[in-house]
């Protein structure tokens, strides 16, 4: 049976989705904020439920605040003890979903969190245009509060 010219614009939406996404956790890994600035849209729907005791936890909504949350994140968290796997990536369209585990411990007070994580992504015209992330934010929030 034949492929249809719809089912060959769904696969190469999904491998382009999928392709980004490999981008993202790739430069996420390195560190590269300029790549990242690069990978997310100009305007970002990003939704990570704010947290006043976490200081790179605020509201973001462009390509360059989403990125500068992983320097943020780098200069608060010790990056000997960053840790994180991912054991589900599932890609549909537009959009991919990422579950695992995530642990660090933040630098100024030396208290560990660790927890599961769900990312789901959004592709759109190669660039990501939804970010929402959810996690274990009581762990976290615990260990940036000091003792």
């Amino acid at each position: 049976m034949p492929i249809t010219s719809a089912e060959l614009t769904a696969s190469s939406v999904t491998d382009t989705t999928r392709h980004v996404v490999q981008e993202f956790l790739a430069a996420r890994m390195a560190g590269d904020v300029e790549r990242l600035v690069g990978l997310f849209a100009d305007d970002v729907d990003w939704l990570l439920a704010e947290n006043p005791a976490v200081p790179w936890i605020r509201p973001r909504s462009t390509g360059a605040e989403c990125a500068a949350q992983f320097t943020e994140l780098a200069e608060h968290t010790v990056a000997e003890d960053a840790r994180a796997s991912v054991d589900t990536f599932l890609v549909d369209g537009t959009d991919a979903v990422l579950m695992g585990h995530l642990s660090g411990t933040v630098r100024a007070t030396g208290k560990s969190f660790e927890g599961p994580f769900a990312l789901r992504l959004t592709v759109e015209e190669g660039r990501i245009t939804r970010h929402h992330l959810y996690e274990n934010s009581v762990s976290i929030a615990e260990a940036c509060t000091p003792s």
